[in-house]
């Protein structure tokens, strides 16, 4: 089982890496990964107290799987965006991978997501305002683009206090 020790840290190459997608043949893994994600994305929310979703490619898996739980677990493989809205507003953005990092960045208001559930089934969900901005953070985890390549400007960083 992965622990908070697993997670990649900024810098680390593997954050900067394009995934792979899940193909049939990994299917049989997904329930192990997903585990290993929910641990970490725990123990992330009892040391720094955030955390709705985490990527595989920060635990290393550089498979295109996404692990969310809110009020409910939600995994999502090979997610494709689609709709995104020309609205984008603009928030302090953070990362497991940088817990005491804040990032300025721009993200689009909504957008259109399609992906296959853990049953390997087609999904397809609209989402607006902060779940569409976590989807984009973690979607661009599996293009290797970090918040941080994001950022609005030179001077959009602040530490969380």
């Amino acid at each position: 089982m992965k622990t908070i020790d697993d997670l990649l840290h900024l810098g680390d190459p593997r954050l900067y890496q394009i995934c792979e997608p899940v193909l049939p043949g990994d299917l049989p893994m997904v329930s192990t990964w997903v585990a290993d994600l929910h641990n970490v994305m725990q123990q992330i929310r009892e040391r720094y107290h955030f955390g709705r979703a985490i990527a595989a490619p920060q635990l290393g898996i550089m498979k295109r799987l996404i692990y969310m739980n809110i009020d409910r677990p939600v995994v999502i493989i090979n997610p494709v965006l689609s709709n995104l809205s020309d609205e984008k507003f603009e928030l302090w953005d953070d990362c497991m991978s940088f817990p005491n990092l804040l990032v300025k960045v721009l993200r689009h208001r909504e957008i259109t997501i399609d992906y296959l559930d853990e049953n390997g089934q087609p999904q397809q969900w609209h989402l607006r305002g902060d779940l569409s901005e976590l989807l984009q953070h973690e979607y661009d985890h599996l293009e290797g683009i970090l918040c941080t390549m994001r950022a609005v400007s030179e001077k959009a960083f602040k530490w969380r206090k």
